[in-house]
């Protein structure tokens, strides 16, 4: 009596790269299944078994592996479900000869098996893996024809002044396929155009739309999902200011193209906001150029928001501060324990711990000196962590890409942390005071041991020189 043959668990995976037709009755994901499972049904007397769940990937390109239940199929065939996976054809399975490189070393790992229904090929033998490899790269060339005929079809489209689809500009809805004017969201936009001459910058402007209470566009997504809605950020509100939408043009790849919507704003009016905006990008320019802020770009505050340079003038005296964004941004609330710091001050602690540790001559060393040394600086509310990077080592290209320090005891091994105390005792107002520059930061006397740090000393008195013009965190916008 011959022994029945050692069941094969088989799993059928289908994909469509379009949406088009998937909501018929019968669609070609069903095509692709009911050859799978007949194929799979000549093949009984092997014991190839059909298993009930369905693989299903519409709507989505096979030229990438981000797909759901092809995710799925694959965590099943690590989890041992499957033996066996059939597809109606390779180029349903990916697009990429890359990836179909990465498929099949995982199903040789796990023991899988790879049939397609139409294709007849023997992976096993070198002229097999020939034609495999010949057919996948037809595929491929298949893939990036239709990408190129879909992004000359939108350039040509763009040419023509046609919305060709992303997100839908505040002040317009998106019916048939082109753009209309909504007349409420019309007026908010002429408002915030008009408003930025007036005050002149991004960020008076934001604090006046946060005042009135003037939010982003609502969206919803083809999931379902809505986003927008909240506070403006500099980013959209940039972006907002810039978008030739808004008199009736389109931007591709660089081009200017006249719109086939009406445009909402009057052409004067939005190159006076460009010329303006465009006058403060060189002023920027030129501050940035000739900053003496030296951890500008390296100094983040407790809740990992960046800190960037500021000053106010006093009486004709420049005072230099780092503030965090999330306050200069009017988010207060998402800011960090101590959201402003005196620039000089802190930048005496780090340019000193940095000339005791590695000897550098001098008391200020220079930008590029900071930042080979230092890796983040983090102000908490009672002391400054400083990360150092750590030492280089020889370049090995099999050790993979390098990782930041990690913060760690002083003198840690990859990336030591100075955690000199800045502030010891509790200020009346509930807020830490910021240290001045007659506070010494640090004894470098002695190396500390590791998960030691050094102290200040005691917080002087208000007589005493080093109490002198003492200065509390000032947070909002």
């Amino acid at each position: 009596m011959e022994a029945s043959p050692k069941a094969v668990r088989c799993a059928v995976y289908t994909r469509k790269s379009t949406e088009h037709n998937l909501d018929l009755e019968f669609n070609s994901l069903d095509a692709q299944r009911e050859s799978c499972e007949a194929y799979i049904k000549s093949q009984m007397h092997e014991g190839w078994q059909l298993l009930p769940d369905r693989y299903d990937d519409g709507g989505i390109s096979g030229g990438s592996l981000e797909r759901p239940d092809l995710q799925r199929l694959l965590a099943d065939i690590r989890a041992r479900r499957i033996d066996n996976v059939v597809v109606y054809k390779v180029d349903r399975l990916t697009r990429s000869l890359t990836d179909f490189a990465k498929l099949v070393e995982l199903f040789d790992a796990h023991g899988v098996s790879f049939v397609s229904v139409t294709q007849a090929f023997n992976t096993t033998n070198s002229m097999g893996r020939l034609t495999l490899n010949v057919l996948l790269s037809f595929a491929q060339f298949e893939r990036e024809v239709i990408a190129e005929r879909v992004r000359d079809k939108v350039a040509a489209s763009r040419r023509k002044g046609l919305w060709m689809g992303g997100s839908v500009p505040l002040g317009f809805i998106n019916q048939d396929k082109k753009l209309i004017i909504v007349p409420d969201e019309a007026e908010t936009v002429r408002w915030i155009f008009q408003k930025y001459l007036e005050l002149g910058a991004i960020g008076p402007l934001l604090e006046e739309l946060h005042r009135v209470g003037l939010k982003s566009k609502l969206r919803r997504l083809t999931n379902g999902r809505v986003v927008g809605g909240g506070r403006f950020g500099k980013g959209g509100l940039n972006h907002l200011l810039k978008n030739r939408c808004y008199i009736g043009e389109l931007v591709h790849r660089g081009e200017i193209h006249a719109a086939d919507h009406a445009p909402i704003l009057e052409r004067s009016l939005f190159e006076a906001v460009q010329a303006k905006m465009a006058a403060n990008n060189v002023e920027k320019r030129r501050r940035d150029g000739s900053s003496p802020h030296l951890l500008t770009g390296l100094i983040f505050d407790s809740a990992g928001n960046r800190m960037s340079p500021t000053h106010s003038l006093k009486k004709g005296v420049r005072y230099r501060y780092y503030v965090s964004h999330a306050v200069a941004q009017c988010r207060k609330e998402e800011a960090g324990a101590i959201a402003r710091i005196p620039a000089p001050d802190v930048e005496a602690m780090v340019s000193g711990l940095v000339a005791t540790r590695f000897g550098v001559p001098g008391t200020i060393p220079s930008r590029e000196l900071l930042e080979a040394h230092i890796y983040k600086v983090t102000v908490q509310a009672e002391a400054l962590e400083i990360a150092l990077r750590p030492a280089r080592k020889p370049e090995n290209r099999d050790s993979g890409p390098s990782q930041p320090p990690k913060p760690s005891a002083f003198p840690g091994p990859a990336g030591p942390l100075w955690r000199p105390k800045a502030w010891a005792t509790p200020h009346p107002t509930g807020r830490p005071p910021i240290p001045r520059r007659g506070m010494p930061p640090w004894r470098p006397s002695a190396r500390p041991a590791s998960g030691s740090r050094k102290s200040w000393p005691a917080d002087p008195s208000p007589k005493s020189p080093n109490g002198k013009a003492r200065a509390s965190v000032r947070s909002g916008c």
